[in-house]
């Protein structure tokens, strides 16, 4: 009888050990996952062999073009703050809400485009807020 229920005890210990594995990896998918509000950055591409008509253009997009780019506050107006974090070189996030507003600690560090357009490079280690509405 006491081979049976060590038998039991390990099969337990293996079917909990098993489940947590199996959520842990899931709870990392999901949170590897984009908000559904936002969509991932897309690799940049030669104009000449994107599809003009097909490409959705975002009200705002920022890249990280020094080392580490402080911190970066993108929020919906009186809503959900969508980004507020540092970014590293090359890193890049793109939004589509109807109206965002933006804080950038240093607003040279970044390169950022309204509406496809971009926008004016801020001086070395200035503070930059602004509004952007969708176009």
């Amino acid at each position: 009888m006491g081979i049976a229920r060590l038998a039991l005890a390990v099969l337990a210990v293996g079917a909990v050990v098993t489940l947590l594995v199996i959520g842990g990896r899931a709870l990392l998918d999901l949170l590897d996952a984009p908000p559904p509000d936002r969509e991932p950055a897309a690799p940049a591409t030669d104009a000449s062999t994107a599809p003009a008509a097909s490409a959705q253009v975002p009200t705002v997009r920022i890249e990280c073009v020094a080392e580490t780019c402080p911190l970066v506050t993108v929020r919906v107006p009186g809503g959900d703050v969508l980004q507020h974090r540092e970014m590293s070189r090359g890193e890049e996030v793109r939004y589509f809400e109807p109206e965002l507003d933006v804080v950038l600690s240093d607003a040279s560090t970044v390169r950022v485009e309204e509406n496809g357009t971009p926008r004016a490079q801020g001086r070395a280690g200035a503070r930059e807020a602004f509004t952007v509405r969708g176009g």
